[in-house]
């Protein structure tokens, strides 16, 4: 799952929407900051890690191929 934060968003809403996704089955999450560069992966298995600034994320074990290429994203948001 991919969920983007805009300006007009609550963070702390859609961290709790990331906690529930993962409650209900999800195995991995990014919730994406595009203003703060950040983003924030969350794992079934694991506490949610905190990316500053990734070029790239990558679909681990869950997407093996999916590599989610974001210098566009960081791009639109100098």
């Amino acid at each position: 799952m991919i969920e983007v934060h805009s300006p007009t968003d609550s963070l702390s809403v859609r961290q709790e929407k990331m906690q529930e996704y993962l409650a209900n089955g999800l195995q991995l999450g990014w919730l994406i900051d595009p203003d703060q560069r950040r983003v924030y992966v969350y794992r079934a298995t694991i506490p949610v890690e905190v990316r500053e600034n990734p070029e790239t994320l990558s679909g681990a074990s869950v997407l093996p191929a999916f590599v989610l290429d974001l210098r566009e994203v960081w791009g639109s948001h100098d």
